[in-house]
């Protein structure tokens, strides 16, 4: 049966009012859970590195002049941001040393998803300026998102909803314990 016709029957046969259905994923509830930012953290991407506690800022790996720290809000399980340490909104406010510690930072980040998650393929890049950043913090970073075949399903199509199907916590763990055997330093502090 050619596929044109199977989702001809399908669709047919799906009655005309579309009810509700319910998702039961509980173990979304430790994300949903999980503390954010404290909310007198007015500038995070400057702020997280300070706390002295990379777990609970989920930075994966730091070098002289950038670090890698998971997105709160990843587009894929492990969504990787790197940013530098020194707050500058366009690439062209960092000097030359600053711009090749963080694509070598982007390049790590690469090599520490491709190690640790098996992806496929990889959307790196930058939103530069305020309409394309959405709101965004001010700070510059780049994205590293690790993609899969097949990785784009239906809820985010049609149900504008994203399905994590590992924790933020348990992701930091696989992808800090990678960054540490394939870099030269040492373990990050929990």
């Amino acid at each position: 049966m050619k596929s044109s016709t199977l989702v001809s029957e399908i669709l047919t046969a799906v009655p005309r009012r579309i009810s509700m259905k319910h998702l039961h994923p509980y173990w979304r509830m430790e994300y949903i859970e999980a503390p954010k930012y404290p909310a007198e953290m007015r500038r995070p991407f400057s702020e997280l590195p300070a706390l002295g506690d990379d777990r609970a800022a989920l930075i994966v790996h730091r070098s002289c002049q950038s670090y890698l720290i998971l997105n709160r809000f990843p587009y894929n399980p492990g969504h990787l941001l790197a940013v530098p340490y020194r707050e500058v909104v366009n690439l062209e406010d960092l000097d030359s040393d600053e711009r090749a510690d963080l694509f070598d930072q982007i390049i790590f980040g690469k090599r520490i998803l491709a190690a640790a998650l098996n992806a496929d393929g990889f959307n790196v890049g930058f939103n530069l300026g305020h309409a394309a950043a959405g709101g965004s913090i001010p700070h510059l970073h780049g994205h590293i998102v690790p993609r899969w075949n097949g990785d784009n399903n239906f809820m985010p199509v049609l149900g504008q909803t994203r399905i994590l199907p590992q924790s933020l916590d348990a992701t930091w763990e696989k992808l800090a314990s990678v960054a540490v055997n394939l870099g030269d330093r040492q373990p990050p502090p929990r």
